[in-house]
């Protein structure tokens, strides 16, 4: 009788994949938000290659048009499904990006184009996320280098900033991170940031931001050094090293344990309970070469890899949600190279 939980936890996961997009030139950002609000999450896919900001509309992945007239989009935050604070005219030369920031506001359909201004501009303004501080939405910009800088030392003070929603003026955070600031994730009250200093935590209270450091990241020397990607879990801190590397790395306290070094160029890093045990896995998309989406999960005392798709889907973004309301967490990918949007249904018993 004790076999079957054990059988359970060894076996691997199964996906089946179902596309939706195949024409997204750049494909760079999957964004889950409810943007006609009847409570089935939908899919904003942000394309760096494309004029067009589009969604798809759950469950039979409608596409719609937000905004055109865009260059080089890179990132982008929703706050309340109602608005989007997106960045534009993006290039790794902090001396070739512009940094347009855009607020876009929903019309009383949001099928419908929504009306755009922009408020502000911060050269290489490149990850966007929405956070609760003092019970309020904030959207976070953390820009990937200092504006003054070059590759590939990327010399230099990066801006972090946010807005407050509804004001949306710039606030600074901090200017702590140096060299390359590629990857900012938020978990509760905490903000952290990965750049070539390593990770970071930053927390906010009585109007100011306190940082210190979770870890050093990769030991190589500088541009090599550092953190590229984080996803912060119960019981470890996951690490993509270093920028666009080919490590994952698994941090409990100070304790660096890399757990692949294969990835052709990690882009993507998630932490999430895939096969219902409690346990968080790791979910990482390299958008190299041969690369895919991939799942690490702890066996035993080792971690394991399971290839959840392969060169079709070269995934610069990854998110789990649940898409169909099985009460099971699919993974939502957004290909580059690959120019596609794929959701992939969770099969687990």
């Amino acid at each position: 009788m004790l076999l079957l939980p054990l059988l359970l936890l060894s076996a691997d996961l199964r996906f089946t994949p179902h596309s939706i997009a195949q024409d997204l030139k750049g494909g760079y950002q999957v964004v889950v938000a409810d943007l006609n609000q009847d409570g089935k999450p939908d899919l904003i896919a942000l394309a760096s290659g494309m004029p067009e900001l589009v969604w798809y509309e759950n469950p039979g992945w409608q596409r719609h048009v937000i905004t055109r007239g865009m260059a080089q989009m890179i990132n982008l935050a929703v706050v309340g499904n109602r608005s989007i604070v997106v960045a534009d005219h993006f290039a790794n030369v902090p001396s070739k990006s512009e940094g347009h920031v855009y607020l876009l506001a929903a019309p009383a359909d949001a099928r419908q184009e929504w009306s755009k201004r922009e408020i502000d501009r911060i050269p290489t303004s490149h990850r966007f996320r929405t956070m609760m501080l003092d019970g309020q939405p904030v959207v976070i910009n953390a820009a990937l280098a200092d504006p003054t800088s070059a590759p590939p030392e990327y010399r230099g003070h990066i801006p972090l900033v946010m807005y407050r929603a509804g004001v949306w003026k710039r606030e600074p955070i901090s200017t702590a991170e140096e060299g390359v600031m590629h990857g900012i994730y938020i978990k509760g009250g905490s903000l952290y940031a990965a750049s070539f200093l390593g990770i970071h935590e930053y927390r906010y209270a009585k109007g100011q931001w306190t940082r210190r450091e979770i870890s050093k990241g990769d030991p190589a020397p500088w541009p090599k050094s550092g953190s590229s990607d984080v996803a912060v879990a119960k019981r470890f801190v996951a690490a993509i090293e270093p920028w666009h590397g080919s490590q994952v790395a698994v941090y409990q306290g100070k304790r660096r344990q890399v757990i692949d070094s294969s990835l052709k160029e990690g882009h993507t890093l998630e932490v999430v309970d895939l096969d219902g045990d409690g346990r968080e896995e790791i979910l990482a998309g390299d958008r190299g070469v041969g690369g895919g989406v991939y799942v690490w999960r702890m066996q035993g005392k080792s971690w394991v890899r399971q290839t959840v798709d392969g060169p079709g889907m070269r995934a610069n973004s990854c998110v789990p949600v649940d898409l169909n309301g099985d009460g099971r967490v699919d993974i939502a990918c957004i290909g580059g190279a690959t120019a596609n949007l794929v959701w992939y249904e969770n099969q687990r018993p």
